[in-house]
């Protein structure tokens, strides 16, 4: 068997593509390519076996979609647990002390971490929230926060 034709085997070519597509997740990081890596790999062994090509690209999809479909999610919750929340996202569902009294009429000052922000109330119908109440941030736009007075059934 000439070096050529081991070359252009077709189980060479997916074992390539299986290196290729994982070197790509280990630089990136991304969970976008390993389950086609999966896939090309499965194909490999499909090609090893004698399965015509349109079997093998079959499987090579069929494996991808099912590795995607059955751990991805999986893969996904692991690891990013860890993940700490920022900026905007690290402020909702925080709970602040009203500085000056916020209502919707009025927007008032909230102390959240240290820092003192505007804030109105996240229901319209709200009335008056009083100056120590402690709240909750529901929403943020801008630079105003939206909070509930903490123990508010609207929670």
């Amino acid at each position: 068997m000439s070096v050529e034709m081991i070359l252009s085997s077709p189980a060479v070519i997916w074992i390539a593509l299986a290196v290729v597509l994982a070197a790509i997740e280990a630089f990136t990081m991304g969970l976008t390519s390993i389950w086609f890596a999966g896939g090309a790999f499965a194909a490999a062994i499909c090609a090893i076996a004698g399965l015509p090509v349109i079997g093998q690209i079959i499987v090579f999809v069929a494996v991808s979609l099912v590795l995607l479909l059955v751990t991805g999610p999986w893969a996904r919750k692991k690891l990013n647990r860890n993940v700490e929340k920022t900026n905007v996202n690290a402020i909702v569902g925080a709970r602040g002390i009203v500085e000056e009294p916020v209502s919707s009429s009025s927007p008032g000052r909230v102390r959240l971490d240290g820092k003192l922000w505007t804030a109105s109330p996240a229901d319209y119908r709200t009335g008056e929230i009083a100056e120590g109440a402690a709240v909750t941030v529901k929403e943020i736009k801008g630079v105003t926060l939206f909070v509930i007075e903490e123990g508010d059934k609207n929670d």
